[in-house]
């Protein structure tokens, strides 16, 4: 229990006193007093007795019993540092000046202060996992569990959320059919398009690899971080079966004289299918998951192609260089280009900022800087964003609903790639942030991802908006500008202070304007970009020339785009952006006459990738 969300009586006795209770639900000698979360600041609890605890203060700027008074030169920059709200704000107004700023060296000095403060909010080496709520060896070392920004809450809590709150939370299934399921398609207003959407998961996919066969809190992804292991596999095994070990390339099939990715006949790597769909119908990706969507498969082509692309450019620049040589610098080559269109488009684009990103590892070089990352349970929970996905596609004068589009791989061959880049750049994806948006096909793993946190004991919400330096939120008012889900909330929880993480990052009013909310922004950009620049090829060593096999590879990297991605792998240079063209969509047909779009799929299948 927080000082700041009790009275005045209660909050003096938090701080004064040694038993942590107020009220007659619980007492102290019978509750785990770290259960009131009465370390505050990042200050950590450690329990002594029953009723015994103590707040470690190091290294917070704050000192007391329970974290909360400040040191001289904390209170000093509080009184100095503006609200998260006051510098977004400044980031999205004042064209004229950021037109100034962009072009002379600020640019460089404010990119580098973002990266600074945005990756220092992220903890490294990394601190706990769902299995040990205090730091551990195995914490840091086993690679197989995902680890946590914040303790889970203790198992001997009075409730799943602390001790605030009643014993039950409510049923997941009635919370998303009342509060996030789509009633109307709600289009993002920043005017993100499907291109932006499958990006999204296709490039978060490489790293967010939720094993919950082992148990919950696992992930397969042994990199924790942008490896390229979508595109290659994430096992050594799987990328030989997707090589060609001839000039570094991967195998590929061509259609209509064209670059496709190889079927799983021809690379014989598991896919998950539906039960019944012949091998020679399945497409052969480095993530087995990505047969789903014929978004995800448009990229995996796209990417196919450019790494084929750079593999005959390095060839031609080292003819004396063998398979591997090709292939491992090719590798590292794409891993670059994918970070640099992924800050300064992907990124740039969610912000909204005016500030022009920038993708520059030296940026970095003369600070205390560590090059490493560890994905964290949180940010795979952050990243469940269904709302983007529409009611149906909109293809070439075609409209296919879920039923035609899933596990169907024929789409990317039969429209070809600058068809469907094109058709999905003019579509307009939806609003993730404000509620009833989630279409009814993905429901069901919104769900999931509430079970889950559950079981992964998440504190709850405000937790959180104080770890990323916001204000936690006092009423259910305050928190969302939609009286019905504020009631429904009031309802269901009764206390702002037991909101769930999830479901409030997907409920928060939005931004102006603004795909999401405040706390998607504040919590996600750290993760993001201590990942992002975290990354090996970023650190001193490796962010040099002969990295990517001289100047000719390490132009490849520094002038990445997606336009590029696309227009150096096509016959011709569609409309492409992650932002909706202005122009008018065309009129759709509602009944699609190609024989490929009438393939029935089951709606049952499981789609986490959504």
């Amino acid at each position: 229990m927080r000082a700041s969300a009790l009275g005045p009586v209660c909050a003096l006795l938090l701080l004064l006193l040694e038993p942590l209770h107020c009220g007659d639900e619980v007492t102290s000698s019978t509750v785990n007093p770290c259960c009131y979360f009465p370390c505050q600041h990042g200050g950590v609890c450690v329990r002594y007795a029953e009723d015994k605890y103590e707040c470690d203060c190091t290294r917070t700027g704050y000192y007391g019993q329970n974290c909360t008074i400040p040191e001289f030169w904390t209170r000093v920059r509080g009184l100095l540092k503006p609200s998260p709200g006051v510098v977004h704000y400044i980031l999205t107004h004042f064209r004229w000046l950021w037109d100034i700023i962009n072009c002379s060296f600020l640019r460089e000095v404010l990119m580098r202060l973002v990266l600074t403060v945005r990756s220092n909010l992220i903890p490294y080496p990394p601190t706990y996992n769902s299995k040990y709520g205090y730091l551990s060896w195995e914490s840091y070392y086993n690679l197989s569990y995902y680890t946590r920004i914040l303790p889970p809450v203790p198992e001997d809590c009075p409730t799943l959320l602390g001790v605030k709150g009643q014993a039950g939370l409510p049923d997941p299934e009635l919370l998303v059919e009342k509060l996030l399921k789509r009633r109307t398609f709600r289009p993002d207003p920043q005017g993100s398009n499907l291109m932006f959407a499958f990006f999204a998961q296709h490039f978060t996919h490489q790293f967010f690899k939720t094993f919950n066969h082992m148990g919950v809190g696992f992930t397969k992804a042994l990199a924790h971080g942008v490896d390229a292991g979508h595109i290659y596999g994430d096992n050594l095994e799987r990328q030989l079966k997707l090589r060609m070990h001839k000039d570094g390339k991967l195998k590929y099939q061509l259609i209509n004289g064209e670059m496709h990715l190889p079927t799983v006949e021809q690379a014989p790597v598991r896919m998950s299918y539906p039960p019944g769909v012949p091998p020679q119908n399945q497409v052969a990706i480095g993530q087995e998951v990505f047969g789903l969507l014929p978004g995800l498969g448009l990229y995996a082509t796209l990417w196919l192609r450019e790494h084929n692309r750079v593999c005959d450019v390095l060839k031609a620049e080292h003819p004396t260089w063998d398979d591997d040589q090709l292939f491992q610098t090719t590798r590292l080559i794409i891993i670059g280009e994918t970070i640099r269109i992924v800050i300064e488009e992907y990124v740039q684009h969610l912000s909204g900022y005016l500030l022009q990103l920038k993708f520059d590892p030296t940026l970095l070089f003369n600070s205390q800087f560590q090059y490493g990352n560890r994905i964290a349970l949180e940010f795979s929970q952050l990243y469940h964003w269904h709302p983007l996905m529409p009611d149906s596609f909109l293809i070439d004068g075609d409209e296919l609903s879920y039923a035609q589009f899933l596990f169907n791989a024929s789409v990317v061959s039969h429209y070809g790639v600058e068809k469907l880049v094109e058709a999905f750049s003019k579509q307009t994806a939806g609003q993730i942030g404000g509620g009833h948006n989630i279409n009814s096909v993905v429901t069901n793993v919104a769900v999931r991802a509430i079970k889950e946190s559950r079981q992964l004991r998440v504190q709850p919400f405000n937790e959180y908006r104080k770890r990323f330096n916001l204000e936690p939120y006092t009423s259910f008012q305050q928190f969302t500008d939609n009286e019905e889900i504020a009631a429904a909330l009031e309802e269901f929880y009764g206390d702002i202070d037991t909101l769930e993480f999830y479901p409030a990052l997907m409920l928060e009013k939005t931004r102006p304007a603004a795909i999401f909310g405040e706390s998607m922004v504040e919590m996600g950009a750290p993760f993001s970009l201590k990942g992002l620049l975290g990354n090996p090829i970023c650190s001193p060593e490796y962010w040099k020339p002969s990295t990517f096999g001289g100047k000719v590879g390490f132009d490849i990297v520094n002038s990445a785009t997606l336009k590029k991605l696309v227009c150096q792998n096509t016959r011709t240079c569609p409309y492409i952006s992650f932002r909706k063209q202005d122009a008018r969509l065309p009129e759709f047909f509602s009944s699609p006459s190609h024989s490929l779009l009438n393939k029935p799929v089951s709606e049952d299948t499981n789609m986490d990738i959504l």
